[in-house]
């Protein structure tokens, strides 16, 4: 719970690598900058949010309850929102040193395994209309870009071992809580960045637990030196491929510089259970997938098993400001993956922290300029997430009508997609698609 009046504690200075500069600021003036923020989280999201705030002119500390910044995962896509963004965080030309730019994505019919679609995305169409790269690259290589430009910031200071179960919140400052320690962390705001089992979300919005979509995916990335026969042939095409089925789809695109192959398996199950962790099996998925043409068989067995991920969203909320905390990435707008976007919306949310910072001395006045801006339009992309995704896995006379609807598409119309990909930049409504 979020809660005022604060019992006063002493405030530790010894931080992560670096030691805290400017040990007291209570002394100081609201207003006096540079402000101290704290950001909970150490994802892309929370060390977006940490670069871009520092590069506003504020000092940062990272809070991450994992031993170690990492990331878990595999491949995703950087629509041209997303590199716009990079771009604007300092960290795009280090991106695209191990990214991959694919010159299409393409839609296949999964039992059929006929082409649906294409967008081609070197076309003269696609780079007159967007002027940024649609980029695929690997999580953890996305993560190591962040981390590495949080790492040279002097303004930015990066702490392990530390799960935050509170934040005391007066007038002044928001501190801290932590479940390892007694410490506290006093700052002048708080980012919570720290993802779908938000903890800050729940004392603040109290809105329960995320909605699982009864979907799950297996993914992983193989080297491509031990694909053998069709699919080594496959894996040279470097476009982002989705095989769209009933209930069930396939997405395959290289990452690392084309040396490795992203596949992902998502597969709605028969044998949901919300108080049990015994579905969305192995068995379940060649189960969905039995029907599927050869190409699409032939690439489930080298899809990685070892771990299955449930899929989660939220419904919007327009909520995300608490006085001086504010929420962002997942912890503020969960959405299921169908449109690409988790990760483009949280780089997104960062820089536009990044810019309310730079222009409104109180936190309070950013962090209200900041959800003006973003809170209509991650909702709009959560939501049409949703719709993409009863689209994707349609069946029988539902599929064949979108087959046919798409088919008469060019590979240079981004009607459809602009708006997602276009990043919004003043707080008027995102258009409906």
């Amino acid at each position: 719970m979020v809660r005022t009046p604060m019992i006063p504690t002493q405030k530790t200075h010894q931080v992560g690598r670096r030691i805290d500069p400017c040990p007291s600021r209570r002394h100081l003036p609201v207003t006096t900058s540079p402000l101290h923020i704290a950001v909970v989280g150490g994802g892309i999201g929370g060390l977006a949010a940490a670069l871009a705030v520092a590069r506003s002119g504020h000092r940062v500390t990272v809070v991450e309850r994992a031993a170690r910044f990492g990331e878990i995962g595999a491949g995703l896509q950087l629509a041209p929102n997303a590199s716009l963004a990079l771009e604007e965080l300092g960290v795009l030309d280090a991106v695209r040193r191990s990214a991959v730019a694919p010159p299409q994505l393409v839609m296949m019919d999964a039992l059929t395994g006929r082409q649906v679609t294409a967008l081609d995305l070197r076309s003269d169409a696609y780079r007159s209309r967007f002027k940024h790269p649609y980029l695929v690259t690997h999580r953890t290589d996305l993560h190591g870009a962040l981390l590495t430009a949080c790492e040279e910031h002097p303004s930015v200071i990066l702490r392990t071992g530390r799960t935050v179960t509170d934040a005391v919140q007066t007038q002044a400052e928001v501190r801290l809580h932590f479940a390892e320690t007694t410490e506290r962390l006093a700052a002048d705001a708080v980012v919570a960045a720290d993802g779908l089992h938000s903890q800050l979300r729940q004392n603040l919005v109290n809105d329960g637990a995320p909605v699982c979509s009864q979907y799950v995916a297996y993914r992983g990335a193989l080297p491509v030196t031990s694909m053998t026969g069709s699919m080594a042939q496959h894996a040279t095409t470097e476009s982002v491929i989705v095989w769209a089925g009933p209930r069930m789809h396939l997405v395959q695109y290289p990452v690392r510089r084309g040396e490795l192959y992203n596949q992902v398996a998502v597969f709605e199950s028969d044998r949901y259970d919300p108080g049990s962790d015994d579905w969305g099996s192995e068995a379940e998925l060649e189960e969905r997938f039995a029907g599927a043409c050869d190409a699409v068989r032939d690439a489930l067995p080298l899809v990685a098993r070892d771990r299955r991920w449930p899929l989660f969203d939220r419904l919007p909320i327009t909520d995300w400001v608490h006085g001086r905390i504010v929420l962002l990435g997942d912890a503020a707008h969960p959405m299921l993956q169908y449109l690409a976007q988790g990760a483009c919306q949280a780089l997104e949310d960062a820089v536009a922290l990044g810019h309310a910072l730079r222009e409104h001395d109180r936190p309070e006045d950013a962090f209200a300029s900041y959800a003006a801006l973003r809170t209509r339009r991650a909702a709009s992309i959560q939501t049409n997430a949703r719709r993409f995704g009863e689209i994707c896995h349609m069946d029988g006379m539902g599929a064949f009508l979108r087959n046919q609807l798409l088919s008469d598409r060019t590979p240079e119309d981004f009607d459809d997609i602009a708006w997602v990909w276009t990043p919004a930049s003043d707080p008027r409504p995102a258009p409906t698609p």
